[in-house]
């Protein structure tokens, strides 16, 4: 496990540079790893990424696009729209949670 700074913030990242901590997220790092992928978050990744964070607070594991499509109420397609070409990963990364376990 590493450590990098954004924003003034030690966040300890795995491998892959997704967030390993819960804790050391906040709305302004999901701004700044966004950022870092071209992304611009709106009310609408908002949505997601806050649905992301309460879903892997109760079950512990970070939601599939699937679920965020069944459980969370945001259709796959949309998905893509915001998280262009590999949305689960992408929101995950965002969202300060570990990469879903079907993701390659």
């Amino acid at each position: 496990m590493s450590v990098t700074e954004i924003l003034g913030h030690r966040l300890h990242i795995d491998e892959d540079g997704y967030l390993t901590e819960y804790d050391e997220w906040d709305d302004d790092v999901a701004a700044a790893l966004a950022a870092q992928i071209g992304i611009t978050l709106t009310p609408e990744h908002w949505k997601i990424l806050r649905f992301l964070r309460d879903d892997f607070q109760s079950r512990g594991e970070t939601a599939t696009t699937r679920r965020v499509q069944v459980t969370g109420g945001v259709p796959i397609k949309e998905q893509f729209a915001l998280f262009p070409k590999k949305p689960a990963k992408k929101m995950a990364y965002i969202a300060g949670l570990p990469k879903p376990h079907s993701c390659v």
